[in-house]
């Protein structure tokens, strides 16, 4: 009987160490991650994603960024902390920069006779200043197939017949790419978007479906639905090393260049990798692609809160490619 109680006792103790380690190394698992995620204060990584070439024998350069912010998007105007060398500061760059990471977000051309030159860009927010080192070494030329595995519309080192035979959609922006607007005063934007309907818009429900006939039979299959299918998402860990994201066609506007806030309605997806499950971003786990308009045009209200002279950016995405249009709009009082 006592022997009986001790080995209790032991046992008791045993299993109450193990949650407590266990608690701990959950605590210190938490802590860790959000030792590493900010939601502003942080600074931005500018990134060289290559290059490819360009009918005419020029070169085209192409950037994104990191923000380490969820949260901030910092406004850096061009000048010192946000420049291009050698040669002209401005080339193009966003003024304004979304949260987390943002791939292949802008171009500069630079001649056929460009050699072995390096193009830097140099940004400085909140006091850290980066740079990125453009070159043509060979190592960095980009293709289609590399674009829609950088995104996440490939697993890494992947690609199909489908994907090789993928174009860009393509943006026209209906009206004036110039406008003036008041504060306040709503300006309606229209964008036809085209598309070759490749890579195949992702659907979860009848991909599960489908396994689950080829699995256990129609019954199996009759058993899947939208609640459970989704469910099974929002438990699932991430299954791929590379980021994933969910094929499909949609249409997003945001702010490019200007500080004043910006109301676009209805909300646009996002074009920045929000990982978050809920996020209403292609890199979402729960993310469906919005219905495709059926005259093509994507129709959004924006409203300006201060004056000042605003870049718009619209991207066209399909999952694997993408296209983009701008609008500069003067807004006034």
């Amino acid at each position: 009987m006592y022997y009986q109680t001790i080995t209790a006792l032991r046992a008791k103790s045993a299993k109450a160490a193990a949650l407590g380690l266990a608690t701990l190394m959950a605590l210190s698992l938490t802590q860790l991650a959000n030792a590493n995620s900010f939601t502003r204060g942080q600074h931005i990584e500018p990134a060289y994603e290559g290059w490819r070439p360009n009918e005419d024998g020029s070169f085209s350069f192409m950037f994104g960024y990191q923000n380490e912010n969820w949260e901030e998007e910092p406004d850096v105007e061009i000048g010192p902390n946000n420049m291009f060398s050698p040669g002209e500061a401005d080339r193009g760059q966003p003024t304004h920069f979304l949260p987390r990471r943002n791939r292949f977000t802008f171009e500069v051309k630079v001649p056929a006779d460009w050699g072995d030159r390096e193009l830097v860009w140099t940004l400085k927010v909140n006091g850290v200043e980066r740079k990125a080192y453009a070159t043509l070494k060979q190592d960095y030329q980009v293709d289609n197939i590399v674009i829609a595995s950088e995104t996440g519309s490939l697993g890494a080192g992947t690609s199909s017949p489908e994907s090789r035979s993928n174009v860009p959609p393509v943006v026209t922006v209906q009206g004036d790419e110039i406008r003036t607007v008041r504060v306040g005063e709503p300006m309606n934007l229209k964008t036809l978007v085209t598309d070759d309907g490749l890579p195949t818009p992702d659907d979860v429900l009848e991909e599960a479906r489908e396994f689950a006939e080829f699995a256990g039979g129609p019954l199996a299959a009759a058993l899947v639905n939208a609640e459970n299918v989704y469910e099974r998402r929002l438990m699932r860990p991430p299954t791929r090393v590379t980021v994933g994201k969910v094929n499909g066609l949609y249409m997003s506007w945001n702010v490019y260049r200007g500080a004043g806030k910006v109301t676009f309605d209805p909300p646009m997806p996002k074009v920045w990798e929000d990982t978050r499950t809920s996020a209403n971003s292609p890199w979402g786990a729960l993310w469906t692609p919005p219905p495709i308009p059926d005259d093509g045009i994507y129709d959004v209200n924006v409203t300006f809160d201060e004056p000042g002279t605003y870049v718009l950016w619209g991207r066209a995405d399909d999952g694997g490619l993408y296209h983009d249009g701008y609008v500069t709009v003067n807004v006034t009082e």
